[in-house]
């Protein structure tokens, strides 16, 4: 699987959303299928997340800045979730 292209897919074809403050009310809801999380993303937004362990986690190799860009963003982005992943295969990323 191709991390860009999925991700970039599930943004286009899904329901993805982006930023720490939305990202825990989706996850309070038990809205998200998956979470990506960049490894420089705040420890708060990580202690909350360890605290849901229902929800699926995958850690992006790579900065928040970084994340961004593979989202096709000019910003930093530390966390976002899937909702739903549209025509794309990202949630393969729940059994690594």
């Amino acid at each position: 699987m191709d991390f860009n292209l999925s991700l970039r897919r599930a943004m286009k074809t899904g329901e993805v959303t982006l930023g720490q403050n939305s990202v825990e009310k989706i996850v309070a809801e038990n809205k998200a299928e998956l979470v990506i999380i960049a490894k420089n993303a705040p420890a708060q937004i990580r202690n909350f997340l360890a605290a849901n362990e229902n929800v699926p986690l995958y850690e992006f190799d790579g900065s928040s800045r970084q994340l961004g860009k593979e989202c096709g963003r000019d910003h930093m982005i530390s966390v976002l979730a899937i909702v739903n992943a549209g025509e794309s295969d990202i949630l393969s990323l729940k059994s690594e």
